[in-house]
């Protein structure tokens, strides 16, 4: 069981550390628990916090010499990313023990049989077992870090922070992080879904090559589609994120500074409405973030691709990985067609081609 506070019970001063200590909890149940004040950071916080719990009460060192496994923290994305990071990590032949894990939970089947608890997920074994692997690959900065640094300070696991892989960089950067650590080969089906990355982004880049572009969602999401659209040849304009931290500027600063790009707008701790009058001022070709953007996309005429958490309008999404290749191959379909899209509508008749 999981517990969390709530904004309430943290001003009135609860020691929930006591009261669970206190509690007859059965024998073979487990208890954890994360402090959540709603006025403290943002829902990235509080998953990052309770991430970090799960290694604080259950993860536990055997004491013997680590093992040949990999950790993967796959961050705050939907069950598609992460059955989609399990996959390239078996493609390359290495035990993983990931966590959290709602891949087959909360995208389970429907069946002709009922399950109250579906066979995904990561198991209090599994989680137990962390402590003994020799490397943690925690992905993306804000949700995953604190729980593999206490990995790392507890128990000697080395902690790998990486970006979240979307996109060609990020995804290259955590294959590569795999395969140093544990010295193998990457497997050819993954680098034919490389190529054909590299093949798409040749045979499209025309159709948003120098679109400036706005980015807004949580923190890890839009650092690493940030990153994607600077490879695509496109100008993030504007970068926000309502979740604070100063690192967020200091990411979003040196990946534009190594692309040459000046004059974009970043925030951390910003707003909607903020974002709104960034391009009331100056204009954007297109808005990436989540169903929240959908009514500045309206109120300016601007295409909006539907990426991150929470997608509330369009059906399918979790399913659907935006990281790895494939997730990669995914957003720049979505992205390039969105342009095409508002051409197709804006040109005029004599210019309404066929094929573009």
């Amino acid at each position: 069981m999981a517990v969390h506070t709530t904004c309430l019970s943290e001003t009135i001063g609860d020691d929930l550390p006591n009261i669970l200590k206190q509690s007859e909890i059965p024998e073979g149940r487990h208890v954890i628990h994360v402090n959540t004040p709603s006025y403290q950071g943002s829902h990235i916080t509080g998953f990052s916090g309770m991430v970090k719990a799960m290694v604080s009460y259950l993860a536990q060192s055997d004491g013997g010499e680590k093992k040949d496994q990999l950790n993967v923290i796959p961050g705050f994305v939907n069950p598609g990313d992460m059955r989609e990071i399990r996959r390239i990590v078996t493609e390359l032949g290495v035990k993983t023990i990931m966590f959290p894990d709602t891949s087959n939970v909360l995208d389970s089947p429907l069946t002709s049989k009922y399950e109250m608890y579906p066979e995904g997920g990561a198991t209090i074994a599994e989680i137990r077992d962390s402590a003994n692997s020799s490397a943690t690959i925690a992905l993306g900065a804000f949700a995953s870090n604190d729980a593999a640094e206490l990995l790392q300070e507890k128990f000697g696991v080395t902690g790998i922070p990486l970006k979240l892989p979307i996109g060609l960089k990020a995804t290259d950067d955590f294959i590569m992080a795999i395969k140093n650590w544990f010295g193998i080969t990457v497997q050819k089906s993954l680098t034919l879904e490389r190529g054909q990355v590299v093949d798409t982004l040749i045979d499209t880049h025309f159709h948003y090559q120098g679109k400036k572009v706005a980015i807004f969602g949580d923190p890890d999401h839009v650092i690493a589609l940030t990153e994607l659209v600077i490879t695509m040849g496109m100008v993030p304009k504007y970068i926000l994120t309502g979740t604070p931290g100063k690192q967020f500027d200091v990411e979003i600063q040196k990946l534009l500074k190594e692309a040459g790009i000046e004059g974009s707008r970043v925030k951390a701790e910003g707003d909607l409405f903020e974002l709104h009058q960034w391009i009331k001022e100056e204009k954007v070709d297109l808005i990436l973030g989540t169903t929240y953007g959908k009514y500045i996309a309206r109120a300016e005429d601007i295409p909006l691709v539907r990426v991150g958490f929470p997608i509330l309008d369009r059906a399918v999404h979790p399913l659907m990985p935006v990281v790895g290749y494939r997730g990669c191959l995914r957003l720049i379909e979505q992205i390039s067609n969105a342009l095409l899209e508002r051409r197709d509508r804006d040109c005029l008749d004599e210019d309404f081609e066929l094929v573009l």
